[in-house]
């Protein structure tokens, strides 16, 4: 009680001026007999948080509590050598100016209110507390603006809770629940992002590898498992903003779900590997949390028959949101990996969404598709914890092949053929890989017939080397010939540029680095990326 008191004098002081404040606080303190510290976070250690704790005096007495002032803004450059000239006299060397700016950024509704829940009382945005924690204390530094909102944290637990509510909400800079979207920064994790949605009972459904950005995800047009059901960063994105090579900055399109105006500059920039302008804000179509699923496992004989199995289970009708299919080595790879004792045959994977009962309806379903096609050891799960045990070991795959070579090094391939060519493509790479002497795994996202391949290689050795970039020439070409691509959704790059011109067509080609010299004359975005050299206009 005397605390609380104590602590709502101090706050009602700070409508006195400055100089009374410090002399009531000190005076405050003696007679307590109470020891103060100053709690920082050098925010500009970290470009992935976009909040800075400003360093201050703290205003309790530490057995008691500290304080922790939080400012939003853009993180800073990591140098800036302006700052020293002698014209700025802010900052720089020799500066001794002294200013505070009493701006106030928008905070998300979201985060005040889980700041509330963990602080209680113990928070303040008013100005004359947030000026204070603004301000440098006895030096000569200045501060260039104050928090946006100060709390008085009481233990450790609350000074965890609050980093990671703020940490939560990074780059993330509106969410319009009855919208169904989300407009982001390009750093923060689709893995991120759905830890953040997740309360509002939303998701983001795309889920590549993990670690993956919705900047670098929408680079690459990338995808994931769930593409079968939710289709790929093409069809999430809603709009962007871009920063072009000239400098101008462009909004490709509006917040509405559809839109039939002007060119389609949002896919334009989709799938462009950095080559036409960066990436600074993205605004993404959300879904709602399945109500249920189901996860169901079966194996096979061969990986044909897996591979019917996928494709029969799509021309079936059942909307399923995951189909994936992992070969004998994979399988193999994965018990050395995780101790467990998987039976070592081609498996493939399912998600069924939706009520309860139309879950295991399509479940059952594709238990009766499995039977005809040889399919055993059938199992499902519904169990949360069950599920998500599934999941990882699909998830974690290719750390699993690094268990059976430790000392090698991944190629990785990733080819996409029309579904009704999956298991033709699938059947004639897996003679190619098991004939040869260096250690293959197979993994598909066959619903959508993407095809990809770990191929384990000594670096050291050029015959390893030479025999991994056969295995996928051979692949690609594979692809190609079925009408199919020569990467699904890892992208171009550099490695697969020689392959766009049998895929597309030279006039194709043209095309793009026409758009191309029109945005980037001067060639500073990505170049030698993407678009072949030997194209020319």
């Amino acid at each position: 009680m005397a605390f609380t008191c104590w602590l709502s004098r101090l706050r009602s002081s700070y409508s006195k001026t400055i100089t009374n404040l410090r002399t009531s606080f000190f005076h405050h303190l003696r007679t307590r007999g109470a020891n103060t510290t100053a709690i920082t976070s050098p925010y500009h250690f970290s470009k992935q948080n976009p909040f800075r704790f400003t360093c201050s005096n703290s205003l309790l007495p530490i057995t008691l509590a500290g304080s922790l002032a939080i400012h939003f803004q853009s993180p800073p450059p990591l140098c800036d050598a302006s700052l020293d000239s002698p014209s700025r006299g802010i900052g720089g060397k020799g500066s001794t100016e002294f200013v505070v700016k009493g701006s106030h950024k928008h905070l998300p509704q979201e985060l005040i209110e889980e700041l509330k829940a963990i602080c209680q009382d113990n928070m303040s945005m008013d100005y004359d507390e947030r000026y204070f924690h603004g301000k440098p204390q006895h030096s000569f530094h200045k501060a260039v603006n104050i928090p946006d909102v100060v709390v008085f944290p009481r233990s450790e637990e609350e000074v965890s809770n609050i980093v990671k509510s703020c940490d939560k909400h990074k780059n993330v800079k509106a969410l319009h629940v009855e919208d169904m979207d989300v407009v982001v920064e390009p750093g923060i994790g689709w893995m991120e992002l759905n830890e953040y949605l997740e309360p509002h009972g939303l998701f983001f459904p795309l889920d590549p590898g993990p670690g993956a950005t919705v900047g670098g995800m929408c680079a690459t047009r990338c995808s994931g498992s769930l593409a079968v059901r939710y289709g790929t960063m093409r069809d999430n994105v809603i709009s962007l903003k871009v920063v072009l090579p000239n400098g101008d900055v462009v909004k490709t399109a509006s917040r509405a779900r559809k839109s039939a105006a002007g060119y389609d500059l949002t896919r334009l920039v989709i799938g462009s590997e950095g080559t036409l302008g960066v990436i600074t804000e993205v605004t993404l179509r959300l879904q709602k949390i399945p109500q249920h699923s189901v996860v169901a496992m079966c194996n096979f004989p061969t990986i044909k028959d897996a591979a019917d199995v996928a494709i029969a289970t799509m021309l079936s009708g059942i909307q399923v949101s995951r189909v994936e299919l992992l070969d004998e080595v994979q399988v193999r790879a994965i018990n050395i990996a995780n101790d467990k004792n998987l039976p070592e045959f081609p498996t493939l994977m399912f998600e069924f969404i939706g009520t309860e009962a139309y879950a295991r309806e399509q479940t059952l379903i594709v238990q009766k598709i499995i039977s005809e096609h040889r399919g055993s050891d059938f199992v499902f799960a519904e169990d949360p914890e069950a599920k998500k045990e599934l999941w990882k070991i699909r998830k974690e795959a290719l750390w699993a092949c690094f268990a059976m070579e430790p000392k090698y090094e991944a190629m990785i391939s990733d080819v996409c053929v029309p579904l009704s060519h999956l298991a033709e493509l699938i059947s004639r790479s897996k003679k190619e890989l098991d004939a040869s002497p260096l250690v293959c795994t197979v993994i598909a996202h066959a619903g959508d017939g993407n095809f990809h391949t770990v191929i384990l290689f000594d670096p050291n050795q050029e015959d390893h080397r030479r025999e991994a970039e056969r295995l996928n020439h051979f692949m690609v070409h594979s692809a190609l010939s079925m009408e199919g691509t020569c990467t699904g959704e890892h992208g171009v790059g550099t490695g697969k540029m020689k392959y766009l011109e049998k895929e597309l067509g030279v006039e194709a080609l043209k095309t793009m680095k026409r758009i191309k010299n029109a945005l980037d004359p001067n060639n500073i975005m990505n170049p030698g990326k993407l678009i072949p050299p030997h194209v020319c206009i």
